[in-house]
């Protein structure tokens, strides 16, 4: 056998045992009469050492010429090292090699193996199998397996069954750009890729898998961000006979059990939040409540005056920083030249420092008394010591730079710890978008979303007006997953397809199959899907997915290690028919 225990294993309870390790040869210490060799796998290091009174002669001049990263197998005694190493678990023993074989030997890797690699991102993309081998990633990868577990375990104590949907599905104008996949056998059509398992998990519900859950691949074209990669996991789940408080309560309970087996921690509320009371107060629909800092409104306090810029804004909207007004005015100038980049699209900002004193200091004191800025404070709930940010435009753009200013300032003061956790549920989204480029509805989150009950009747005279019955999770100022009920009526989905601008033909052509299922007594059904690479990276104190993802892609959607997308063989696009004179 290549192992009789791992790298981790061995204590001094082991001392005299003979035992035989492998792995890679992490670092090598040469005295030239004796040599220690430090042995890892995925399960810790240990030394090993030769010497000339006790090794083999052919053993010890073997021994001399391993490099980093050589794969070896050894065999010898445990015995007790006399300067003891208290940094790793096995630091109290060694090994007294007898034997050693030499399984592989290795190039000088381009980086070192260590948790505090000299490697950057780049060069370890590409070689991210040797990546791999340091300790972050590996645990990162461990720490991802872990919460998978977790997640099939309870589902499946709850009653859900796991089912495969396909991969090979057909393409719909809905939702992001699909991946295609062309046909061989049938020219000139294509599958696509999915981006959810969407029209299948309700076709598994029709079917009467009243609890499904899949932990599944998915596929979106889009352009790429930390949070966000062409290929991603979720964990997928539907019921049926459910209303919209069942499935809150299934998942608020997925998530508490994640949250004390993984992190130790327990989450007594998940505070509910309108989309609209959200969007008002934090400046957007997945708000951190690990922190305040919440909106106040400024418009009937700010534009009384002759300060134009205010008189002429949609909306006047401001922020209490807390202990902002030890902030300099070189710091302040800083932080609105971030706001004034193109990212954030500010124009300006109006900052004023609550003094100690509670009195008040602005950089629109021409304009606005101390009465006036009472007010503000007021508004914003500032106290003593804080600083107020106020920003003026486009109410929906205003909102969306303060919304951005708001999680600059947590991150610079310290605000969002990571092992601190605030689950909440947003819920009430608009069923429906008005885009003014097509002139038409899309659907806010995807055409099988059903309205709020109390909303159907507007789904005709006033489809901009009507709720979704739609939820999102939010964790941290992330959304880690979002659901609805869905629509299980034949006459209702067609309906909302005629909304979002569909003909009878197209919707026909495009989801005709699920719209036939709903006449064979379609039961009512719902469901959410969370993002388990993002979960896994909130858990793990991370909010960069490609962190918790064995292969990831680049920036660019590429795979920088395989070389991947690629060009392929000219044969093979003419037996595809993709070639131009086909």
């Amino acid at each position: 056998m290549y192992r009789t225990h791992n790298n981790g294993e061995l204590r001094l309870k082991d001392v005299n045992e003979e035992v035989t390790l492998s792995g890679w040869v992490q670092k090598i210490r040469d005295k030239g009469f004796m040599v220690w060799v430090d042995l890892r796998d995925r399960y810790g290091i240990t030394q090993l050492i030769f010497d000339e009174e006790r090794t083999d002669k052919k053993t010890l001049e073997l021994a001399k010429t391993l490099g980093r990263e050589f794969v070896i197998q050894v065999t010898g005694k445990v015995i007790e090292r006399q300067s003891k190493n208290t940094a790793i678990p096995t630091g109290e023993i060694e090994i007294l090699v007898d034997k050693l074989t030499v399984l592989n030997e290795s190039q000088t890797p381009p980086f070192t193996i260590e948790d505090n690699t000299d490697g950057g991102e780049d060069i370890r993309m590409k070689y991210r199998y040797l990546d791999i081998r340091r300790n972050p990633v590996r645990e990162n990868l461990i720490f991802r397996h872990k919460v998978s577990m977790e997640v099939r375990n309870y589902l499946s104590k709850e009653g859900f069954i796991d089912v495969e949907t396909p991969y090979l599905i057909k393409s719909t104008p809905e939702g992001a750009r699909d991946f295609v996949v062309p046909s061989r056998m049938n020219q000139g059509q294509f599958y696509a890729l999915p981006q959810s398992p969407q029209t299948f998990k309700q076709l598994l519900m029709v079917g009467g898998m009243d609890k499904y859950f899949q932990i599944v691949k998915c596929f979106r074209d889009e352009d790429l961000r930390a949070d966000r990669q062409p290929e991603f996991t979720q964990i997928d789940c539907e019921m049926a006979f459910v209303e919209q408080e069942d499935i809150l309560n299934t998942f608020e309970g997925l998530t508490r059990h994640l949250l004390k087996e993984i992190n130790g921690v327990e989450v007594a509320k998940f505070p509910r939040m309108t989309y609209d009371y959200a969007m008002k107060t934090y400046g957007n629909d997945k708000p951190d409540i690990r922190f305040d800092m919440k909106f106040g409104e400024l418009n009937d306090v700010a534009k009384h005056k002759d300060f134009k810029v205010f008189n002429e804004a949609e909306l006047v909207v401001g922020i209490a920083v807390p202990q902002g007004n030890k902030f300099s005015r070189k710091e302040i100038d800083k932080l609105i030249k971030w706001m004034q980049r193109p990212q954030i699209g500010a124009k300006g900002m109006v900052y004023v420092r609550v003094n100690e004193d509670g009195t008040y200091k602005s950089s629109v004191d021409k304009f606005y008394d101390q009465e006036d800025l009472a007010k503000w404070a007021e508004k914003t709930n500032a106290k003593p010591g804080d600083l107020i940010c106020v920003l003026s435009g486009n109410a929906n753009e205003t909102r969306t730079q303060l919304s951005a200013l708001r999680m600059e300032l947590a991150e610079r003061l310290g605000l969002r710890n990571p092992k601190e956790f605030a689950p909440l549920w947003v819920v009430d989204f608009p069923l429906l978008e008005w885009d003014e480029e097509t002139k038409r509805y899309h659907a806010m989150h995807h055409p099988f979303t059903s309205p709020k009950p109390e909303d159907m009747n507007l789904l005709q005279s006033n489809p901009g007006k009507v709720r979704a019955n739609a939820y999102d999770m939010v964790l941290n100022g992330n959304e880690i997953g979002g659901g609805s009920i869905r629509i299980h009526d034949r006459k209702t989905q067609e309906m909302m397809f005629d909304l979002l601008g569909f003909t009878k033909e197209e919707a026909e052509a495009q989801f005709g199959f699920l719209m036939n299922a709903f006449q064979y007594g379609a039961p009512p059904h719902g469901g959410l899907a969370f993002g388990l690479d993002r979960l896994v990276s909130i858990l793990g104190g991370q909010e960069t997915i490609r962190d918790f993802i064995a292969f990831p892609k680049n920036n660019s959607g590429r795979d920088v290690m395989i070389d991947a997308p690629a060009p392929i063989d000219e044969e093979q696009l003419k037996e595809l028919c993709l070639k131009t004179d086909c």
